[in-house]
């Protein structure tokens, strides 16, 4: 796989208690998405905030993962939902720091049993970027099930 590197940029407006930000996608042009620090500690009221553009990235890179296992073990999916859980906590001595990512992938792979599903997805967060990262200072839990099983 060739280098990937990818841009965002966010440009913020006052004070970080009152002030107001937007993220943007500047390598695909994909997104521009509004940020305030109230919508990170609180309600997101359609703002955004690190923590669910981090969960929106680790269920990308799963997806994508899971797809690729899925593929290369001769059972091709037809539809994957994955979703992704971000938790933030207090650590002692550390402040706030990500401290799990959850994973929740259903799927439908007619030629695909549950046991061969949940290997795949086994190897899809081994073999999952974002897993990686997380997992140098955090946790992260895959629950993964075939749909209509």
């Amino acid at each position: 796989m060739p280098r990937i590197v990818r841009k965002a940029d966010v440009a913020w407006e006052g004070s970080i208690a009152r002030g107001t930000g937007t993220v943007v996608a500047s390598s695909s042009g994909a997104f521009t998405l509004p940020v305030t620090l109230a919508s990170r500690i609180g309600e997101p009221e359609g703002m955004t905030s690190p923590e669910e553009l981090l969960a929106a990235a680790h269920a990308a890179c799963f997806v994508t993962s899971l797809g690729s296992e899925l593929v290369r073990a001769g059972t091709p999916p037809v539809h994957l939902d994955v979703r992704c859980t971000i938790t933030m906590d207090e650590v002692e001595g550390r402040g706030h720091q990500i401290i799990h990512s959850a994973i929740d992938a259903t799927g439908v792979a007619p030629d695909c049993d549950e046991a061969g599903f949940a290997q795949a997805a086994e190897a899809a967060d081994a073999g999952c970027p974002f897993s990686a990262l997380i997992k140098a200072s955090a946790t992260v839990s895959v629950n993964a099930s075939l749909e209509g099983i």
